[in-house]
């Protein structure tokens, strides 16, 4: 397979990844999946040179990942009741 359509390739799978994320009603799912695909989309940007794409991307992803340990770290444990 020749490389130009590996990189293709690739913006199509990132291209899916994306819309796939937009669809899920769980904010944990969508947050991952989208990571995923702007993970995808900044390397795809990064092999055509296209630098605002793969920059854009790169910088949502990071939103992505600071929204899920914000998620994460705010999960309050599950206490006990109390005995009487």
């Amino acid at each position: 397979m020749d490389s130009s359509n590996m990189v293709e390739i690739l913006g199509y799978v990132a291209s899916v990844m994306v819309a796939i994320s937009l669809m899920m009603k769980d904010i944990i799912m969508l947050r991952c999946l989208n990571f995923v695909g702007c993970g995808l989309f900044a390397a795809y940007g990064y092999a055509i040179d296209a630098w605002p794409v793969a920059g854009m991307n790169a910088f949502v992803a990071g939103i992505n990942i600071y929204h899920l340990v914000k998620i994460y770290r705010n999960k309050a444990p599950e206490t006990q009741p109390a005995s009487v």
